[in-house]
């Protein structure tokens, strides 16, 4: 059974890229600056342009817990972001469905870029997944619906992409072309964030084709 799901999510992928060949594509960074985007910092303690900058035509994060989000919210989409560790791999994420851009997290879910567990889904904010079951002791203050595969991921310095699938609440993840989730949200707008977890880490190429 599971072998046939995964089959079926195949083909829908498939389906999903063959529409959006003939699709607007969306540009969520101008590859110059961040005049798409707004910016959380953990506390309001210290100023966004020190921890969000382009140079060379990517985005540099590093610094200061916190995120950056467009300023539109978006629904039924493919999302498509490449990232990389120009150093040591260490920990970040991508928030799709965020309903409410609070400090220092906002109510949505994270495509987690942690090293090791990229794929994984986390629950911000108050917000949830159908899928998610809370363990006997109590939800976590951060819940997690781990990935399917083990990890997909590339070495630090080498460029991932991710691309996010969301349709009418439910997301799909792709790690370098292997899928790792599916999980279904009640929520099917929100902003997309980039999050700041203090090292180094670079994007480029933030797409989004309607679905």
């Amino acid at each position: 059974m599971i072998k046939i799901i995964f089959s079926l999510t195949a083909v829908s992928f498939l389906c999903f890229a063959g529409s959006m060949n003939a699709q607007k594509v969306e540009q969520l960074f101008n590859g110059k600056d961040l005049s798409n985007w707004n910016f959380v910092i953990d506390r309001n303690a210290g100023s966004a342009d020190k921890v969000f900058s382009v140079r060379d035509s990517l985005i540099h994060i590093k610094g200061t817990l916190g995120y950056m989000y467009t300023k539109k919210k978006y629904s039924n989409y493919a999302l498509h972001v490449e990232w990389r560790w120009p150093a040591e791999a260490t920990n970040s994420g991508i928030f799709v469905l965020i309903e409410e851009p609070k400090n220092p997290f906002p109510n949505g879910i994270e495509c987690q870029l942690s090293a090791g567990n990229a794929g994984d889904l986390v629950l911000l904010g108050g917000s949830n997944l159908n899928e998610y079951k809370a363990p006997a002791e109590g939800r976590p203050a951060f819940p997690v619906l781990k990935k399917a595969n083990p990890s997909s991921e590339k070495p630090a310095g080498e460029w991932n992409n991710a691309n996010i699938f969301v349709r009418d609440g439910v997301i799909d993840v792709i790690i370098n072309g292997v899928h790792q989730n599916t999980a279904t949200d009640k929520v099917k707008s929100g902003h997309i964030g980039l999050q700041s977890e203090g090292k180094d880490i670079q994007f480029k190429n933030i797409t989004i084709t309607d679905l």
